[in-house]
């Protein structure tokens, strides 16, 4: 059986942003490869905590999981990292964005050209992936410099629960004496309102960009989505980023008032699960060709984002303190709120408690108006990949169709197009 073509049922149109997120995603890289000459610090991690390093000044953040992916889109670069790995004692089971990391790493190449980027420090949250603290003790170890990592108290309800927003800020506050030793620069705290007003802005504005997604039709395709929330993973603190999710929000806004679709022959609204398969993203472009719009994932929509959850299960978009006209009354203040967004987060807390996603994913089917769900079993992402077999049945039992693929993220060698586009036919 094979895809089939269909009449367009729905006005559609690019999105006017598209160009403004490849710019800045293109800048940042061109930045970091020429931070060391401009001076700046280069901060390497995974991305979750892009507020405080801000106060350090000059900096730039390399952050590994949105490398990983970029080096996996290109699965002949991808493969040259894997080998460098693998010869190096290293098993293929391990997070494939860390091993495209590791791989650029060790041949010193990167992936914009010229060599890998230098970092003159390792500093990250632990999220509840066992791969990201031992991802960075290598790289500390392999290029002799300093390491620090913030430990993420990952429990229900967390963001309600005194002992863990006390515990996450001391830890911040450890995180901040750590950085003025190591690099001898002092602490800007006007520097840190800055970022952490920017970042749960942002985080903001794209909770009401993919709330927006629930029109009929939809505004946007998960293709699209994962173009324009990578800047908040690179950019996370910046008001050039801030900026470009407000205009980016604007513009879904006003395609959902003119009825602007993401896809012309929209009749079915899939949900898709965990990251996709970089090296094939026209997978997308073929479930498209039976009228099927992929309209996001747990993944795209919660990954630092700015949402909250109502008693009923419906997600609403957080109000973040400056846009409430409440100001930070100091460091401690700031880095209670950015505790707080930090627990709230239904990424890490599913990583733990699948019931919980189970939850999450029959309300998302909801709320947005879905018709099925595609599960990627992903064997590049230990972290996702937990209770993806539960999800399935869960959402199975409420009456939810749903189709599952195994792959990988970023190694093509473990992802069989013709058997995946065999399964979606079918």
């Amino acid at each position: 059986m094979g895809s089939v073509a269909r009449p367009g049922k729905y006005e559609t149109e690019p999105l006017g942003c598209w160009g403004r997120a490849k710019e800045l995603r293109l800048s940042h890289y061109k930045d970091l490869a020429a931070a060391r000459e401009q001076g700046k610090l280069i901060i390497t991690g995974c991305e979750t905590v892009p507020a405080l390093p801000a106060g350090l000044g000059e900096s730039i953040y390399f952050g590994g999981e949105c490398y990983g992916a970029t080096v996996g889109a290109d699965a002949a670069f991808s493969q040259e990292c894997a080998q460098a790995v693998e010869t190096r004692g290293f098993a293929r089971d391990l997070c494939s964005y860390m091993r495209n990391y590791w791989g650029s790493l060790f041949l010193d190449r990167f992936y914009f050209g010229g060599p890998f980027p230098r970092p003159d420090l390792c500093f990250h949250m632990q999220v509840g992936c066992e791969s990201q603290s031992k991802w960075f003790q290598l790289v500390a170890e392999y290029l002799n410099i300093p390491n620090f990592f913030i430990e993420m108290p990952i429990a229900l309800e967390a963001e309600e629960n005194e002992n863990c927003i006390s515990y996450l800020v001391s830890q911040m506050q450890d995180a901040i004496g750590w950085m003025e030793q190591v690099t001898g620069r002092e602490y800007n705290d006007d520097s840190l309102l800055a970022a952490v007003s920017n970042q749960l802005e942002m985080a903001s504005l794209w909770a009401e960009t993919c709330l927006l997604n629930q029109a009929v039709p939809a505004p946007l395709d998960e293709k699209s989505i994962f173009s324009l929330f990578v800047i908040k993973l690179l950019m996370g603190s910046d008001t050039e980023a801030v900026e470009f999710y407000r205009m980016v929000r604007d513009e879904v806004k006003h395609r959902v008032s003119r009825g602007i679709a993401a896809l012309a022959t929209e009749r079915c609204r899939i949900f898709h699960d965990s990251q996709p398969p970089w090296h094939f993203l026209g997978i997308y472009r073929y479930m498209e060709s039976y009228g099927a719009v992929t309209l996001g994932s747990h993944y795209s929509y919660f990954m630092h984002s700015g949402f909250q959850t109502l008693l009923d299960g419906t997600f609403v978009a957080a109000d973040p303190p400056g846009r409430a006209g409440r100001m930070f009354g100091g460091r401690e203040e700031a880095l209670r709120a950015l505790a707080v967004h930090s627990l709230r987060q239904p990424m890490w807390q599913t990583r733990l408690f699948p019931h919980l996603k189970n939850r999450h994913m029959a309300d998302m089917v909801k709320q947005w108006h879905a018709d099925a769900v595609v599960i990627h079993l992903n064997r590049g992402c230990e972290g996702l990949a937990i209770g993806q077999m539960e999800n399935r049945l869960a959402l199975q039992r409420g009456g939810v169709p749903v189709m599952a693929y195994e792959g990988n993220m970023s190694d093509s060698q473990e992802f069989e197009q013709a058997q995946v586009l065999d399964t979606v036919d079918a």
